[in-house]
């Protein structure tokens, strides 16, 4: 029965409450939103009319030519607060296109922003926002205001004037309290129906602004790349981890241990007076098991065989130290980009300690080539199978985290682990990962 083991899903989180992206934003809202987008777009408009005019001007001087690089990058900054105050309205956040710059300093970043297309996508965007948009906004709201401002105060302007008249909306003039009462009232009633335009205007202008202001398709790409990125840089960094502690563990706590041994050797030879005697040769029995087992916890940290020959001669280091027979027959380039290496490693050895565990095997073999830019290996027993149901075991996806372990480790290269075991056997336990090129590695 074939199986196919991909990373465990951690546990699923609260659903968070859906977002009302299509609705429309309450009256209130609309009109802080419109409000606030004149005074912000008159000061965008002078900014950049400022920066465009010195900057030409002394663009021959030299000095004028930050104030123009200014201007190229001055969208960068109002899209920024544009996300934000986005908010007001749609309630769905906005995700800043930029990625991280690749180093730090002021010339990395101004290198990744120039070469960015959502730069120059907001660059247009405040042009489009300080020629258009906010003289739009302040029209609508503007009108609203008057028409209504004027109505609702047309009591107050008559007993301002003290002649007994006021003049509405500059069109008919109002000789009486009642009439002006009447034309309060009737702008009371006209405030909702002029102002739920409002919200449709305040949508329409939010849709605009997502529109121009969310990530393109290539700022995804670029994220998901800059994601895989740290992601080997993450791997790499827990490789040299490793070795740093195989090599400490080497130096340090090997060569004592081996110190100790001698001396312990020593002391036996010259044969002193029980009990004495019987205390140093077991003391001696016990430091040389814990030097076994630092060595053979060293090996497993971190082999030296596949640090110094590569991925091959570490497979079959492998093979010799398995107590069932195994036939390695495996094709690769000289050498793999460490990480590759490393991985494969481990999951051979994996492979190989559950097939000696629990497959009831009496021979192995390991196959495995190179082609199309991908290492496909596979090590197959003629066990009794069942190893995908088997409860308890490293094997079985329901039991054990070794396989899973190997999993994880595999598609953060890209790769994938496939396990095949049928009851009865054979088990086939094959993985398939990106395979650089030797020029490539690290």
């Amino acid at each position: 029965m074939p199986g196919m083991l991909t990373p465990s899903p951690s546990p699923p989180a609260p659903a968070p409450a859906p977002a009302r992206q299509g609705s429309t934003p309450t009256p209130l809202r609309a009109a802080l939103y419109l409000l606030t987008s004149v005074p912000l777009g008159a000061a965008t408009l002078v900014a950049l009319l400022l920066l465009a005019g010195a900057g030409s001007a002394l663009a021959v001087l030299v000095i004028g030519v930050p104030l123009l690089l200014t201007l190229v990058l001055s969208g960068i900054p109002l899209a920024s607060l544009e996300r934000r105050r986005l908010r007001l309205i749609d309630p769905v956040p906005l995700a800043d296109p930029h990625r991280e710059p690749p180093a730090p300093g002021l010339a990395s970043w101004l290198r990744t922003r120039l070469q960015e297309r959502c730069t120059w996508r907001e660059l247009a965007y405040a042009l489009l926002f300080a020629v258009v948009l906010w003289p739009l906004e302040a029209l609508a709201v503007g009108t609203v205001l008057l028409v209504c401002g004027g109505l609702i105060g047309t009591p107050v302007m008559m007993a301002v004037g003290g002649d007994g008249e006021a003049r509405v909306l500059k069109l008919w003039l109002a000789d009486s309290w009642p009439e002006a009462f009447a034309v309060l009232v009737a702008g009371v009633v006209l405030l909702p129906l002029l102002t739920r335009p409002l919200r449709y205007v305040a949508r329409g202008r939010a849709v605009l602004t997502r529109a121009l202001l969310s990530p393109p398709d290539s700022a995804l790409d670029s994220r998901i790349a800059e994601l895989d990125r740290s992601r080997m840089r993450l791997v790499d960094a827990f490789e040299a981890e490793r070795r740093r502690i195989e090599r400490d563990l080497h130096d340090g706590a090997q060569q004592r241990l081996v110190a100790l041994s001698m001396t312990l050797g020593l002391a036996r030879l010259e044969k002193p007076a029980e009990p004495l005697g019987g205390l140093l040769e077991r003391a001696h029995e016990e430091a040389s098991a814990a030097l076994v087992e630092i060595r053979e916890l060293i090996h497993g940290i971190h082999p030296h065989v596949l640090t110094d020959r590569g991925l091959v001669a570490a497979v079959e280091d492998l093979a010799d130290r398995s107590p069932i027979p195994v036939d390695v027959r495996l094709t690769v380039p000289d050498r793999l980009l460490e990480a590759v290496e490393t991985a494969v490693y481990f999951a051979v050895s994996e492979a190989l300690t559950n097939v000696a565990k629990h497959s009831g095997a009496t021979r192995v073999t390991v196959t495995g080539e190179a082609a199309h830019g991908r290492l496909a290996v596979a090590v197959e027993d003629d066990g009794r199978g069942g190893a995908v149901t088997a409860p308890g075991t490293d094997t079985g996806v329901g039991g054990g985290t070794g396989l899973q372990g190997v999993a994880d480790r595999l598609s953060v290269l890209g790769g994938v682990l496939l396990l095949s075991s049928p009851p009865g056997g054979p088990t086939v336990f094959r993985l398939e990962v990106p395979c650089p090129p030797a020029d490539s590695r690290t």
